[in-house]
């Protein structure tokens, strides 16, 4: 019955409420809005088609324009969907990576709201680019997407002022245009829109009835440290990074999971479902080449290798950032094009990490900011030259002129002992997901924040979170995964109609090169922490053949 209930609630959503007869959206004007402060680059009727879903009024905007401490100009630019169809309801939709654009705003997210995205549902949808521009520094090649690391206001903007400003906003051309109060309010956000999203929860507890939080990067300056560590050890394999580890080698990883996993959830199927009792049972020395062997085997350099990036810690075993779960999408494209290396010629075929991952660091996370180089080599060369026993401490460290270190704009307040109290006495729920394998965010760090969270909240966080793991799956969708999942759904249902999520139903995707065959189109479930889904017998292509204990 739960199951028939999310899929009432997802139907429901899909069909707009009546709701009085919107402004004219030609000729559109803040003043007309009763806005001050903003203005409104562009607002067109968009028919459903290729660049929409629905029909919608699109407007376009910029506020808080200034001039910023490193002489450059910073304004917040937005994208509303206001859908002639609209349900009454809003979301506000968190983008990832440094931001710097404003994404279309559709509410949808490569994984965890199925295939109909929030906007074509009937919500108005806003989406930003919290902040900053990130093509506004041309000369400073890949560096120039963090640039603006360099003035503090608009690493606040980043971090937590870019929500803050542009919600209410948002919410009063909704309401201006329809004429009519909003009904509900959802944040969705993954990466660093998830992190938004634990934000948010924190720093703006009464703002929204609901949040899907997608691969949170709620540690972001941490999981920089993690990247320098990744390049210092993963290139000290074979002297170059993106030669450490071959696909074929870490297909050898995966499958050795899998021979020592794959049936600790009743069913030997390729999906490792039983993620915590696979920690203890795979070895990855069992991989390790004899003396003499070469072939089917990695040699104890990448075996080493593979041990410290997944401890994460420094020589007296302690984290940099969070030690992470081995899991079978380690094997996947989307493993490797972070942690080894890509096929973007511009980027050198270096990995995200060292590219993206290298100017945060540098610019963003770090205090006072570093202004690195943005080619290629520059960029590699600053995290393998980061010195992590002496500056590991300055994701904390504040300077004159950056009253703000790192962590503190970055991370929600308080997650390292969450409690959400004023959320959770709002009535709000929150829904969080994070791929297993994910090779960026670390899954166990937030499996820790769940714990701690419910912990404080005396077992009883399920009452308003839920924390649903993705085996297989690696940042925010793809991988050896069942991602095709919808978590907006039960969130709608679990705010509206008080139905609580419990099992969901994952599909593998047929489009999905990384999936079996025999898994594209089967179905599996995911489970709320700490449940598993098991076998109980039955056609293995059927939700129904699982459950969650």
């Amino acid at each position: 019955m739960k199951h028939l209930a999310i899929v009432l609630a997802a139907l429901s959503a899909t069909v707009p409420a009546a709701v009085a007869a919107p402004m004219p959206c030609e000729g559109l004007s803040a003043g007309a809005l009763g806005l001050s402060g903003v203005t409104l680059t562009s607002v067109e009727a968009v028919p459903a088609g290729d660049e929409s879903p629905v029909a919608q009024c699109r407007v376009r905007g910029i506020t808080a324009e200034r001039v910023g401490a490193d002489g450059r100009n910073y304004a917040l630019r937005f994208e509303l969907a206001l859908p002639d169809e609209w349900n009454g309801d809003f979301v506000h939709q968190f983008n990832g990576g440094s931001d710097g654009e404003v994404k279309p705003a559709t509410g949808g997210l490569g994984a965890g709201t199925g295939d109909t995205t929030p906007l074509a549902r009937g919500y108005a949808v806003v989406s930003s680019d919290a902040g900053h521009d990130g093509t506004a520094n041309p000369e400073a090649g890949l560096a120039g997407g963090t640039r603006f690391g360099l003035d503090p206001e608009a690493r606040a903007m980043y971090g937590y002022k870019a929500v803050a400003t542009l919600d209410p906003l948002a919410r009063q051309i909704v309401g201006a245009y329809y004429g009519e109060e909003i009904g509900h309010a959802y944040g969705i956000g993954c990466s660093n829109g998830g992190r938004h999203a634990m934000v948010a929860a924190m720093r703006m507890p009464d703002a929204f009835d609901g949040l899907l939080a997608g691969a949170p990067g709620f540690n972001l300056p941490r999981a920089g440290l993690q990247h320098a560590l990744d390049v210092q050890t993963l290139g000290a394999v074979t002297g170059d990074l993106t030669t450490a580890f071959s696909p074929d080698d870490l297909a050898l990883v995966a499958n050795g999971i899998r021979a020592a996993c794959d049936g600790l959830d009743g069913l030997e199927d390729g999906l490792v479902a039983d993620t915590a009792a696979c920690q203890a049972t795979f070895d990855i020395g069992s991989l390790q080449c004899d003396d003499g062997s070469a072939d089917g085997c990695l040699t104890a350099g990448q075996v080493a290798a593979l041990r410290t990036i997944h401890a994460g810690t420094d020589g007296a075993g302690a984290p940099y950032y969070s030690d992470w779960p081995w899991d079978t999408g380690i094997e996947s494209g989307g493993w490797r094009i972070w942690k080894l290396n890509s096929p973007i010629e511009p980027w050198g075929f270096m990995p995200i990490i060292a590219v993206m991952g290298a100017g945060s660091l540098a610019q963003v996370f770090t205090t006072p900011p570093t202004e690195v180089a943005g080619d290629p080599a520059s960029l590699v060369q600053f995290l393998r030259d980061f010195d992590l026993s002496a500056r590991a401490g300055d994701i904390y460290a504040t300077a004159a002129g950056y009253p703000e270190s790192g962590m503190a704009f970055m991370a929600p307040p308080g997650a390292d002992n969450p409690v959400l109290a004023e959320f959770r006495d709002a009535g709000a729920k929150f829904i969080v997901f994070h791929g297993v394998s994910d090779p960026v965010f670390s899954a166990n760090d937030t499996a820790g924040w769940y714990g701690r969270l419910d912990a404080n909240n005396d077992g009883r966080a399920r009452d308003f979170v839920r924390y649903y793991p993705v085996p297989g799956m690696v940042h925010c969708s793809g991988g050896p995964a069942t991602d095709g999942f919808d978590l907006f759904a039960g969130l709608v249902a679990w705010v509206e109609h008080g139905d609580a999520p419990e099992a969901i139903v994952a599909v593998g995707r047929a489009d999905n090169e990384e999936l079996p065959d025999a898994l594209k189109g089967a179905e599996r479930l995911l489970c709320p922490a700490p449940q598993v889904a098991r076998y109980v017998g039955g056609d293995t292509a059927l939700a129904g053949s699982f459950a969650c204990r």
